[in-house]
């Protein structure tokens, strides 16, 4: 209670904690597109294998000029099982019977077909340029967007190792700064990549920066908000992802060109630097750090932005010194084998809740065509649900908000996969409902680690979900249900694994190993 008492006198939500929440929704606003781009940069657009007498302007003929263009379509490439031309093969030669409607045809043998191998012709009245036009990333390269998305995600997990113990070392707000321009130069560059290998290259390096700037915005804001106001800020913040997610949705609507998109999303980041310089380091990992003095001084910074007046005379050194002396004269001890099993639950849980959100929210095309109303509307109900687990987190607890949207988030994703395709209202409407739920229980149990001292290692295993989301999409070659089945399973067998773990809700902030074990001692004693 130290740390609270002691954020109390300093103001704990003034001017500052507003201003540090308002700069961060907005930093968050602008990065968290930066994770779900390739849903617009690498849309796959309808696609046909070119064919010389259709494509070719210089070809000339009495026969082809008088033809139509779907009757040249129709010579030329085969039609697949649902009647439509086939996005990956051409007839060897023109099929010229085929014109020929009446004509029996049921002794013919089947034509030779062979793959595009002059290429391919795009619809482009979506998107006249996506990564998959630019580099032709379609029918055996296909499965190359997932390895674009795997790859930052991969980033976004040794990131999330690397900065974290760079933070400890140098302070969270240089991490953040830094992470915050190696994004923003990084994902501009990616804009005029040459080259595949290269944007590949680029993603993968912009992918280690994203999540320590999500991380070290949360650290910043619960290590300077005391416990009462924690869950509201960290629902804001989450908040913040999802009115993201909406506004990659008209942005992409507006601006169809995946150069421009990466540009839009990354060189706001640069300019939000400047802001971004007014943060104050962490007070919490100023004084682990025995940089005691240092750390008075943020503190009394940060009450005088919010108006305490006579800051310097009531927070001395001498008086924070004797308020937060159990943090400085802290044992560490070993945590209990109850700990370490709590520890493996929370991994499941933040592992499983990845897999099944990032394989709702980087697969839109599956759902319809309209990819840009889907981003729209997933950030709409992702941010309901996080309002929703805002109520449910302060009157129903931390576990059993985990244990109702896990629930119906794995129940609706199940159901969803075994409705035909006609039933396009109602997938939606399920898919919609499922990304919601994931998200609340994703909500809860962020708050849930933050009280709990997991945040670190649980959010590697969260990446560790993330890089998986996308890897089962390659999946469908074998089986068209068989990704969701494994998203919906993954997420019904995450709320087993919350029960174990202790309630937090209205509890303080953990500061060290000595405090978990004695929160144990209370609930088990």
């Amino acid at each position: 209670m130290s740390f609270d008492e002691l954020l109390d006198q300093a103001g704990g939500l003034g001017r500052f904690q507003i201003f540090q929440l308002v700069l961060f929704c907005v930093i968050n606003l602008l990065t968290y597109p930066h994770i779900v781009l390739e849903n617009f940069t690498a849309a796959i657009p309808d696609h046909r294998c070119w064919v010389q007498i259709l494509d070719n302007d210089t070809v000339s003929g009495n026969v082809t000029r008088t033809l139509s263009q779907d009757a040249l379509l129709r010579i030329s490439i085969p039609l697949d099982s649902n009647l439509k031309p086939e996005k990956c093969h051409r007839f060897i030669h023109p099929q010229w019977h085929l014109l020929h409607l009446n004509e029996t045809v049921a002794n013919k043998t089947e034509p030779d077909t062979e793959p595009c191998v002059d290429g391919w012709v795009y619809d482009r009245s979506y998107f006249p340029s996506t990564i998959i036009t630019e580099w032709d990333l379609v029918c055996e390269s296909q499965s190359l967007k997932s390895v674009v998305q795997t790859l930052f995600m991969t980033g976004s997990l040794l990131g999330s190792l690397i900065y974290s113990l760079l933070s400890d070392r140098f302070g969270r707000k240089v991490v953040y700064l830094w992470c915050l321009l190696q994004l923003g130069i990084l994902d501009t560059a990616a804009a005029f990549a040459p080259t595949f290998l290269i944007y590949c290259i680029l993603r993968f390096w912009a992918g280690l920066s994203v999540m320590t700037i999500m991380i070290n915005a949360f650290c910043l804001m619960s290590e300077w908000t005391t416990s009462k106001r924690k869950s509201v800020g960290i629902v804001l913040m989450m908040s913040s992802y999802s009115i993201g997610q909406m506004f990659l949705g008209g942005l992409a609507f507006a601006i169809r060109s995946w150069h421009t998109i990466h540009l839009a999303v990354s060189v706001p980041l640069l300019v939000l630097l400047l802001p971004s310089r007014k943060l104050v380091e962490s007070f919490r990992w100023l004084i682990v750090r025995n940089q005691l003095e240092k750390g008075v001084k943020e503190l009394r910074r940060v009450a005088h932005i919010n108006g305490k007046k006579n800051a310097e005379e009531t927070l001395t050194i001498e008086f924070v010194k004797s308020t937060i002396q159990k943090e400085l004269d802290a044992v560490q001890v070993k945590p209990s084998a109850l700990n370490v099993i709590r520890c493996l639950f929370s991994f499941h849980f933040r592992f499983s809740n990845a897999v099944s959100f990032y394989g709702l929210i980087l697969n839109l095309q599956h759902l319809g065509s309209n990819i840009f109303l889907f981003q729209v509307l997933f950030g709409a109900i992702t941010l309901t649900a996080r309002i929703v687990s805002l109520w449910t987190l302060n009157y129903m607890g931390r576990r059993t908000n985990q244990i109702l949207f896990s629930f119906l988030a794995g129940v609706s994703i199940l159901v969803n996969t075994f409705l035909p395709q006609e039933m396009q209202t109602l997938r939606v409407s399920l898919a919609t409902l499922g990304v919601g739920s994931v998200s609340a229980a994703g909500t809860g149990f962020t708050l849930h680690q933050i009280e709990s001292t997991l945040g670190g290692i649980v959010s590697g295993f969260q990446r560790t979900g993330a890089i998986l989301a996308p890897l089962l999409m390659t999946l469908l070659g074998y089986s068209l249900r068989l990704p969701w089945i494994i998203y919906g399973v993954i997420t019904l067998l995450a709320v087993l694994v919350i029960l174990p773990l202790p309630e937090t809700r209205n509890q303080p902030l953990v500061n060290t190993l000595q405090d978990v074990e004695n929160k144990n001692e209370v609930i088990h004693g």
